[in-house]
């Protein structure tokens, strides 16, 4: 008990220095309210167990040896890309899953099988060698989202998570259908900004015009870019892009797939090529856009509050609170703390400090008891067979293979930025895509 209610009680003190408990009638209702919140762990502790020693020979408890966990059922994946939820009730879509290792199989193979990007799998699977996994070994797959605190419409990128959340418009009454997708945006130095923007137009097979900052990079390199890449399989753009009310940002597909699920452009928004064929043509122009940096995301499902967390970006510099803190004040606002009442749940701030300080992307509940994440992966994560799901976008066929060393380069930055920025609306309305201004 001492894990739930000391750390509630300790934040409430250092939040007030110094004030006076007895006068103090905010402070008063913040103390109810943190003292509520463990009302299942004071139930606990005041259980009674019986012995042997007290029951007849005829009610003496039957002793059941323990054969070790059973081998888990392997099932078939789930989707993992569309869910459909009550937005009035539910704020995580998705289950954790668990898939092993298949003959060559790298993380990144195994990612976008599951519409997931690069770093969201390396996080979730610490230790784990990206190219050379190993066959058989169990991979984690955090397919559970816990949805930004964000307007349920449009697009809303979360920059932390490197990931894109659509909400297609319904009719009142109908469940809101959510389509997330793994995504690419700027490195350190280049970074995606946030705020809200709309899409102001969309563009199949663009030309490229690289900006004189990219060739400039690809010269002190040694080597020469082309003033104009035409489309085709060559193109950064890839396929399919979208322009913003941001003159100097795109969302576009790659040439260059691997590079999906990481910071390595120059600011633009870079989806897998499979992800935005099928979106180019079900985002309405107009559509809003909003971007956010949430590294601590936490929501409900039913009774239940999840957190997940992912590191903090490289050049985030604001200052952020202690993580369980942030947690513990959401809890005791007026909107959650009517959640928190009516559930009658409690809060482990420490497993949410845990949580923050790996960063594995994984959402976990935070309103069991002494749960670890490793308790909730054995008892909630569903095994499944290493293959696409159904309804997955990608056809499974690899289009470009990539030496590790080069794959490096792009991931730690070594390598020049792969797109460019649109020039004008006249431009891009010809099928072309230049370099407008840069930042």
């Amino acid at each position: 008990m001492d894990r739930w209610l000391s750390g509630a009680l300790a934040f409430a003190a250092s939040s007030h220095p110094g004030a006076d408990l007895g006068k103090n009638a905010g402070m008063n209702a913040l103390i109810r309210r943190l003292a509520v919140l463990v009302p299942l762990l004071a139930a606990a502790g005041c259980q009674t167990w019986l012995t042997s020693a007290s029951l007849s020979d005829d009610e003496a408890p039957t002793v059941q040896l323990q054969t070790g966990p059973a081998e888990p059922q392997i099932q078939a994946p789930l989707a993992t890309h569309k869910f459909e939820f009550d937005p009035q009730v539910d704020d995580v879509v998705g289950q954790v899953q668990v898939t092993r290792v298949q003959g060559e199989d790298t993380l990144s193979d195994i990612a976008r099988r599951f519409n997931l990007g690069y770093e969201e799998i390396v996080r979730a699977n610490p230790g784990v060698d990206p190219w050379l996994p190993g066959e058989g070994r169990e991979i984690v797959l955090p397919t559970q989202f816990v949805l930004p605190n964000a307007p349920r419409e449009g697009l809303v990128i979360n920059l932390a998570a490197l990931r894109v959340f659509y909400f297609p418009k319904r009719k009142p009454g109908e469940l809101q259908t959510v389509i997330t997708h793994p995504i690419g945006i700027g490195k350190v130095g280049w970074s995606t900004p946030e705020g809200t923007t709309k899409i102001t137009g969309r563009l199949a097979d663009p030309t490229w015009y690289p900006p004189r900052s990219v060739r400039q990079e690809y010269a002190k390199r040694g080597e020469k870019l082309p003033a104009v890449v035409p489309p085709g399989p060559d193109n950064p753009l890839g396929r399919h892009l979208m322009t913003l009310g941001w003159k100097s940002y795109l969302i576009h597909g790659t040439n260059k797939p691997y590079g999906v699920g990481m910071r390595s452009s120059h600011g633009c928004i870079r989806f897998y090529p499979e992800d935005i064929a099928k979106l180019f043509d079900t985002i309405p122009i107009g559509t809003t856009v909003h971007v956010v940096n949430q590294p601590l995301v936490f929501g409900w499902r039913g009774d239940t509050l999840y957190v997940q967390a992912y590191p903090v970006l490289e050049d985030d510099e604001r200052e952020h609170p202690d993580p369980a803190q942030a947690v513990l004040s959401a809890a005791t606002s007026d909107a959650m703390w009517e959640k928190i009442r009516e559930h009658n749940v409690s809060l482990d701030l420490e497993l949410v400090r845990a949580l923050t300080a790996e960063g594995r992307g994984i959402a976990v509940p935070v309103t069991r008891p002494q749960l670890t994440v490793e308790d909730f992966l054995l008892a909630d994560a569903r095994h499944v067979e290493n293959r696409l799901p159904a309804g997955a976008n990608w056809d499974g066929k690899v289009e470009l293979m990539i030496s590790e060393e080069e794959f490096e380069a792009i991931r730690t930055g070594a390598a020049p930025p792969q797109e460019g920025k649109p020039a004008t609306a006249a431009r891009i309305g010809n099928g072309h895509a230049g370099p407008g201004s840069t930042r």
